[in-house]
């Protein structure tokens, strides 16, 4: 497909509206709880921003196999509240305190509040795969949050460790993001009752998007401005996260060079060694080196719905996997 033929981010939003003002009518009915924090603390969170991109990819995704059934609904708020609960266990864990350019729910309401609604929302986006009625996506889901929980676990025995792999890195990535990205997929085409090719294909284009997605946001933690990313510039090195561009520079870097992102790695917060860091990123390329494997994931996504019928769904599957590298936030 050729450039000039891709939909715009607002195209692919006026075609998925219909579907994504059911979801968020969905996510906004089902934070309704008789404990009044939960309420608070989650329309706080759910009403801040953010792409919505993983419900998006779900109700795209059945409409691409032509359905036009309420499930993809569901299939698309399980997913989210799967996201929302990792974010509010995220920020405790992180103790950052902006997200989408506002402060964190844990900084609003406390370390413990944040905790006890994700986990709540956790087992609310379990209830809702219930109502499915399909022990599939059940264990799909129950594996996916698995593998989020272990992927955590992971990134925080790596926090401050810069012998960290470039492999162990991509786990990382997979087990929190593109895993998720790939439930999405898969869940929207066995609801859409998908053959298993097109199940594959769909379950394979998340994992390629998601993959590209998290390298991308990588990539702008130390490109983009503030007010465009919505938190801290320079926010992983100051946690002590190895993320790839940070690894990049410390492989390719002079003794020198790598002993100083080595250091900041190791220390964290170190706010005032950005400008170096940022200078031998510059010098060897890293940020354009992770934003080409973005591009890569990001083609393999397309690829994989290449067996798709055509579709104004599919086009936007596409738009979405291209637009999600050329984006600044």
């Amino acid at each position: 497909m050729k450039k000039q033929d891709l939909m715009s981010i607002d195209e692919i939003q006026k075609l998925a509206d219909p579907d994504m003002q059911k979801v968020n009518q969905n996510i906004l009915a089902q934070l309704n709880s008789d404990v009044p924090l939960i309420g608070q603390l989650g329309f706080y969170i759910v009403q801040g921003g953010g792409k919505r991109i993983r419900p998006l990819i779900a109700v795209l995704a059945a409409r691409s196999l032509g359905f036009e059934g309420s499930n993809s609904i569901t299939c698309a708020t399980f997913v989210e509240f799967i996201h929302t609960a990792s974010l509010l266990h995220d920020d405790v864990v992180d103790e950052s305190d902006m997200r989408r350019g506002r402060a964190t729910a844990n900084s609003e309401f406390g370390n413990a509040a944040s905790v006890l609604v994700g986990d709540f929302i956790y087992t609310r986006a379990f209830q809702l795969v219930a109502q499915l009625e399909s022990l599939k996506i059940l264990g799909i889901m129950a594996d996916a949050t698995n593998v989020l929980a272990e992927g955590e676990v992971q990134q925080l025995m790596n926090v401050n460790d810069p012998e960290t792999s470039e492999a162990n890195y991509m786990r990382v990535i997979y087990s929190k993001t593109a895993r998720l990205f790939e439930v999405a997929g898969q869940a929207a085409a066995i609801v859409a009752g998908g053959t298993e090719d097109q199940e594959k294909a769909l379950q394979d284009y998340g994992r390629y998007l998601g993959t590209a997605f998290q390298l991308v946001d990588d990539v702008l933690d130390y490109s983009a401005n503030a007010q465009a990313l919505g938190k801290n510039v320079g926010d992983d090195l100051a946690e002590g996260k190895p993320t790839l561009p940070l690894l990049h520079a410390m492989r390719h870097g002079n003794a020198q060079q790598a002993a100083l992102i080595r250091e900041a790695i190791e220390q964290g917060g170190k706010r005032e060694a950005i400008d170096e860091v940022l200078a031998i990123m510059a010098e060897h390329k890293s940020l354009d080196y992770a934003m080409n494997r973005a591009k890569e994931e990001a083609q393999k996504a397309v690829d994989a719905i290449a067996m798709l019928p055509d579709s104004d769904y599919k086009k936007a599957l596409i738009s979405l996997a291209y637009l999600s590298v050329d984006r600044n936030y």
